[in-house]
């Protein structure tokens, strides 16, 4: 089953230390090593977006930045047996960054990628 943990923060005005990326990069290979880790890559800030939406039967196309607080900044697409081990692997990059950035405050969806078995014929 496949998992995409979407990483949100607000975006903060210091570097991340050397520290945490390097911990970033031994966990994203041991993620990879495992056979866990699909794609990760981390996301431009909103300025670089745009929204496209369905109201009223209008198509609308609306530029950013947006004025949310927190973005979404990262994503991580896991292929794992069950949503325990994607919340663990979450969990784990969580923990590099509370560890490593003192201050550091941000939260991760954990959301199930529908695949094949979602699909099937009931038993």
């Amino acid at each position: 089953m496949r998992y995409i943990a979407l990483l949100t923060a607000t975006r903060p005005h210091t570097p991340p230390p050397p520290e945490l990326m390097e911990a970033i990069m031994k966990l994203g290979e041991d993620a990879t090593n495992s056979g866990a880790l699909v794609d990760q890559a981390g996301l431009s800030p909103s300025a670089f977006a745009a929204r496209v939406g369905v109201a009223g039967g209008e198509l609308t196309v609306t530029d950013g930045p947006f004025a949310e607080a927190k973005e979404v900044i990262s994503y991580a697409v896991y292929d794992v047996r069950d949503k325990a081990e994607a919340v663990e692997w979450t969990s784990r990059f969580m923990r590099v960054h509370r560890d490593l950035w003192p201050g550091w405050e941000g939260e991760s969806q954990v959301l199930k990628v529908m695949g094949p078995e979602d699909f099937a014929p009931p038993a």
